[in-house]
């Protein structure tokens, strides 16, 4: 009898769970639960003669700013002892100097903070040459402070860098693989503060639909109020579903768990077709429909063949000979049939009239533009 039960179980169960379902954690995101963007100005050292040089003042700049941060004075004439006159001269021509700078180069780090993300735990960044230096393997980034938007010290980036690309030259000629004036390190940067999230804090949690449709919205709803009672979800709009939480945090992140992975079934998505005009890639979804319509597609093509010719004078004419092109020009037109589009047809109907008629992309992209502009196409016709 138990095993009787058990079997019957296991059938309503698979009657019950929806054949298309997705999880809702696969069609929503958790509002104010999201990543940052950090920037930061730094310089990488160690290149070997790649750098900026001295064609790029902001990197010899930003070296003297650093030195003197640290109490080492890169500039000023030496007062403190007491030297010769020739000495002293010769110190006073050195301090004039600019700084060499071939094997530093200034660079913009950027990062990314995940949502929740501790002080003390690493991330990823990002390392790129903003002047001209002409590569940045090798190098290591000096200190950076990693910025927020509010301006605020988010992370310090530090490291030896990832460099993929590599260029080369000799003799006048140069090879490039990749870009030189990129690269990464990994777990390169440490947080030093949290970015404040009203995760904890706010009386709902609100779950953002990420392709808005009001029947998505609905569907979420009904499957959060069928497992956790009536009342539990409410729909704001058509993309965001606000939910009752508990108080406490712990709480808090063990229901929401449970709710990302209730399977629901997602409305249908809008009748589209998206064309991508460089490449003549076209894409139409299932709920594509086409009203009446007779459709045809000609090309015409115009061929010119030339003849030269040589003209020859007549005799005691004292002419000149003189060469002559003839061009002959013929116009022909494709003689394709018309197909006819009935009432409500579906993809699969439309793709087999138009490789009736044997179109290419470019003409099935005009053909598609046209029932658009007659208000045959009950779609949605968007070119990228």
């Amino acid at each position: 009898m138990l095993k009787i039960k058990s079997v019957l179980f296991l059938i309503l169960t698979l009657v019950v769970t929806p054949i298309h379902a997705d999880r809702i954690k696969d069609l929503t995101d958790v509002a104010g639960v999201r990543s940052n963007q950090l920037l930061g100005f730094g310089i990488v050292s160690g290149l070997s003669g790649t750098g900026d040089g001295k064609d790029l003042p902001i990197t010899a700049q930003a070296l003297k700013t650093l030195l003197s941060g640290m109490g080492v004075s890169v500039d000023g004439p030496v007062t403190d002892f007491d030297l010769g006159d020739q000495m002293a001269t010769l110190a006073a021509q050195n301090a004039k100097k600019e700084v060499k700078v071939e094997n530093l180069a200034s660079v913009m780090v950027t990062a990314e903070i995940p949502p929740f993300a501790k002080p003390g735990q690493r991330i990823d960044v990002s390392v790129s040459a903003i002047g001209v230096a002409e590569s940045l393997r090798g190098g290591t980034l000096i200190m950076t402070q990693l910025r927020g938007i509010d301006g605020e010290t988010y992370a310090v980036a530090q490291g030896a860098l990832t460099v993929s690309g590599v260029s080369a030259d000799a003799a006048g000629s140069s090879i490039q693989i990749g870009v030189p004036t990129a690269g990464r390190i990994p777990n390169g940067a440490t947080v030093e503060r949290m970015v404040e999230s009203p995760f904890g804090s706010a009386e709902h949690i609100v779950l953002n639909i990420r392709q808005a449709d009001f029947s998505t919205a609905t569907a979420i709803t009904e499957a959060v109020n069928v497992a956790f009672g009536d009342g539990t979800a409410k729909a704001l709009d058509g993309v965001s579903v606000a939910i009752t939480a508990p108080a406490d945090s712990s709480q808090r992140v063990s229901f929401l768990s449970m709710i990302e992975n209730l399977d629901v079934s997602p409305g249908e998505a809008a009748a589209r077709v998206v064309i991508n005009s460089r490449t003549g890639t076209v894409v139409i979804n299932r709920n594509v429909r086409v009203t009446a319509a007779a459709v045809t597609h000609g090309t015409i093509s115009v061929s010119i063949s030339a003849t030269n010719e040589v003209i020859q004078p007549g005799p005691f004419s004292e002419g000149e000979t003189v060469g002559v092109q003839n061009a002959d020009i013929e116009i022909t037109e494709g003689n394709n049939p018309m197909f006819l589009f009935q009432p409500g047809v579906d993809l699969r109907e439309i793709v087999d009239a138009v490789n009736q008629v044997g179109a290419s992309p470019s003409s099935l992209i005009a053909i598609l533009e046209v029932l658009k502009t007659s208000g045959s196409l009950r779609a949605e016709l968007v070119v990228i």
